[in-house]
């Protein structure tokens, strides 16, 4: 071999060692607000096909955008993973995220659950509904959002504080429908329903209701699917004694919501974090999210699982999701106004 040959070969050689060290080496560090359990199997799998390390961290979603921030540039943080667009909305208005272009997201993802700008994408969708006490509440005595106002429900509703992120969107998808001044009148007739002071989460709702502190509870719709197939048998008697009621069929649609992800403005991994985040909308995650999770597939073409298929299809609203992040904070003073703690 005559010594252009070897020198070839050997710069071959080495690049080719080069790239195999790049891909082992390959990682991505998320930063999420969802419960490990609810996306690491997913993950284990986006690594198991690509060769790339997955460094997850879970804690609140004020902790770990607080904690970008302080990071700054330092940040080791390639995707921040959250619910609700409410946050990731406040990321990108925190100058936490980056724009991210890909035909794969925006082909995959419908333009109303993902930013304008490219900078949060949805992985999947969950509604805000109404549950009921099936032996105490006739479906045909519930309608929408706005009935909750109705004096007629008077000490019968149980809901969540205003503090939490999925109240807080769905009153900012009220003050985009109808503006400040209604909703806060709505709000107030909504206080003026509680049952009981707002406490607990989702789950802490519908179990209320089962044992007849209240008549109705607004929850997400994973949580109610969760209870019916917990290993807890007391959770799925609870939940087996309430139905879902699909709000403002007639009009505008039922609130949805999201989880979703953004990428990290000073993102170490770029590249392979984006991979990630086309991973989430492949076939197979988004399979997943449906059986796992009982989370509502971002894309059509994917079935849901058994449990939420037994509740029937639902028109959404079609608001687009940035509208939740712009009338948040209107829409927490409005609930300060009217009394929701």
């Amino acid at each position: 071999m005559n010594l252009f040959k070897k020198c070839a070969v050997t710069i071959a050689l080495t690049l080719s060692a080069l790239s195999i060290a790049q891909s082992q080496a390959a990682e991505v560090n998320i930063y999420s607000a969802r419960e490990e359990n609810l996306i690491k199997p997913i993950l284990d799998r986006f690594s198991e096909q690509t060769g790339i390390t997955v460094n997850l961290i879970t804690a609140g979603a004020d902790e770990l955008t607080t904690r970008m921030e302080l990071e700054g540039a330092n940040t080791p943080a390639d995707l921040l993973l959250t619910v609700d667009v409410g946050r990731l909305h406040r990321a990108k208005e925190m100058g936490l995220l980056q724009p991210v272009s890909s035909s794969v997201l925006e082909q995959r993802i419908p333009a109303k659950y993902r930013d304008s700008e490219g900078y949060w994408f949805a992985a999947s969708l969950r509604s805000r509904v109404i549950v009921y006490d099936h032996s105490r509440v006739s479906p045909d005595q519930l309608s929408t959002y706005e009935d909750l106002a109705d004096p007629k429900w008077r000490g019968k509703i149980c809901i969540r504080s205003s503090s939490n992120i999925y109240n807080q969107s769905l009153t900012a998808s009220m003050v985009a429908h109808h503006g400040v001044e209604e909703t806060e009148q709505w709000a107030r007739g909504l206080v003026a329903n509680m049952a009981r002071a707002p406490q607990g989460g989702d789950r802490d709702q519908i179990a209320a209701v089962a044992i007849g502190q209240c008549e109705l509870a607004v929850v997400n719709t994973y949580y109610l699917a969760g209870m019916l197939n917990a290993t807890s048998e007391a959770q799925r008697e609870q939940a087996e004694q309430v139905s879902v009621f699909w709000p403002n069929q007639q009009d505008r649609g039922a609130h949805i919501n999201i989880s979703g992800a953004g990428l990290s403005r000073y993102a170490p991994n770029k590249e392979a974090a984006i991979q990630l985040m086309e991973f989430l909308v492949s076939d197979e995650a988004q399979a997943w999210y449906a059986e796992a999770n009982n989370e509502y597939p971002v894309r059509d073409d994917v079935p849901v699982s058994d449990t939420l298929a037994a509740w029937g299809t639902f028109k959404a609203d079609d608001l687009a999701l940035d509208q939740l992040g712009i009338h948040n904070a209107e829409g927490v003073r409005l609930m300060d106004r009217a009394g929701w703690r």
